[in-house]
């Protein structure tokens, strides 16, 4: 079957509600692993991660930060409006939108949208240290079924990220069905969160913690990141039966050239390759047709891969090691420090992994895109996996325990 025609409703399982972890374990690193090696399921303690994994691994983090995307704004009739904001009109650079000034353009979600009449301009009063400053929101027609809105601010004195900062609540996922407290404000971000721009955290790497990471370096297991800063998209319910009428949602991706180069020596040194994360994975995975697409010839910056790209047959096949080897020469060519990309994959079962051998993650949702990557990648046994899971007292989604995935490679 092309991954095309899957049915969707093939990939759903029971997901009871109490299953589901509103809120997270006092320590991070004490949650339950489960992990799952060539058939055979062990459960584990997440401090012990570094037992599971070989020395000279390759650990791939996604260190994008949550941003307080969500913003409130109140009509003079009462109504309440919320701006979501989900990414620049520019998505390919964050960096200049989060350092604007006085005026910036975002794609956002609008709450009770309906209420908010075209022209009207919406304020919100803000305190910050920098003094209270009045922010204005209207709308600019719309993009992607995103809205396209303007906001501004007349305190020179402030930054949009720093705006966003004191005017907006940090985002949690809709299915924990509670307000954001205060205590999510730290442990809805991974310790090693650096680069803002997400809606979404890269749940996987919420269980990391500085005693995690001396352990991993204890055992000589090699660490490096990138960063995709995760859309709403990542929520977004696969609502079409077939799976070929669904649209991927894009994300961008940074890739700076020492991190491709850590990932071309470890396969060079055959050294196993682990993504932290859906999010790590599907950058990863996009690198290796980033380069596909360089040793073609096509050299279209900023790199772009489409939904079904990957499952189109190569005219020649390429290794892992050539394709990063024609990115690195495609760096050094066009002088980049830091690869800029975006990709729309999706990476469902028939899809042919190239660069990661294992994968750290939460258990998700019945249904979803990322149910189709686990499936993808251990086959018909992620059944297995999530039935043990929800029998022997393991948390879900975004709070819930953790998993060390083996690539099932007759699973292809």
């Amino acid at each position: 079957m092309k991954p095309a025609e899957i049915n969707i409703k093939d990939y759903h399982y029971h997901l009871p509600d109490a299953k589901i972890a509103s809120f997270p374990l006092d320590k991070r690193d004490e949650s339950k692993l489960l992990v799952y090696k060539n058939g055979i399921l062990n459960e584990s303690i997440f401090n012990q991660l570094h037992t599971h994994l070989p020395a000279h691994s390759l650990l791939v983090f996604n260190n994008t930060k949550v941003i307080h995307a969500r913003l409130f704004f109140q009509r003079e009739t009462g109504a309440q409006i919320e701006v979501f904001c989900i990414e620049p009109l520019d998505h390919l650079d964050y960096q200049l939108a989060f350092l604007s000034k006085n005026k910036c353009l975002w794609k956002c979600m609008v709450g009770n949208a309906k209420r908010w009449k075209s022209g009207e301009v919406l304020i919100k009063t803000v305190e910050t240290p920098m003094g209270i400053t009045q922010l204005k929101v209207s709308q600019h027609g719309k993009s992607d079924e995103l809205f396209i809105i303007e906001f501004s601010w007349e305190n020179e004195r402030l930054v949009f990220a720093e705006l966003l900062h004191y005017a907006g609540v940090l985002p949690i996922p809709p299915y924990l069905n509670r307000n954001t407290e205060q205590s999510d404000e730290e442990r809805y971000q991974t310790v090693y969160a650096k680069v803002e721009g997400s809606v979404a955290a890269p749940t996987a790497g919420l269980h990391f913690t500085p005693q995690v990471f001396d352990s991993l370096s204890e055992h000589e297991i090699q660490r490096t990141e990138v960063t995709l800063h995760v859309g709403a998209g990542t929520f977004k319910p696969v609502k079409a039966e077939a799976l070929g009428e669904h649209q991927m949602h894009e994300e961008t991706i940074f890739v700076e050239r020492k991190v491709v180069e850590s990932i071309y020596h470890s396969l060079k040194q055959n050294g196993p390759i682990i993504a932290v994360g859906t999010t790590s994975m599907r950058t990863l995975e996009s690198l290796y047709w980033f380069g596909v697409q360089l040793t073609k010839g096509i050299q279209n910056y900023p790199l772009f891969i489409s939904q079904w790209e990957a499952y189109e047959p190569a005219v020649q096949p390429v290794s892992a090691i050539q394709s990063i080897e024609a990115i690195l020469q495609f760096m050094d060519a066009q002088q980049l420090p830091v690869l800029v990309g975006s990709t729309q994959i999706l990476i469902a079962p028939g899809y042919p992994f190239q660069i990661v051998e294992a994968l750290v993650t939460n258990f998700h949702q019945p249904e979803s895109t990322l149910i189709l990557l686990i499936a993808a990648f251990i086959g018909n046994d992620w059944r297995t996996v999530y039935d043990y899971a929800l029998t022997n007292q393991f948390r879900f989604l975004s709070y819930g325990d953790s998993s060390l995935l083996w690539k099932q490679h007759s699973a292809q």
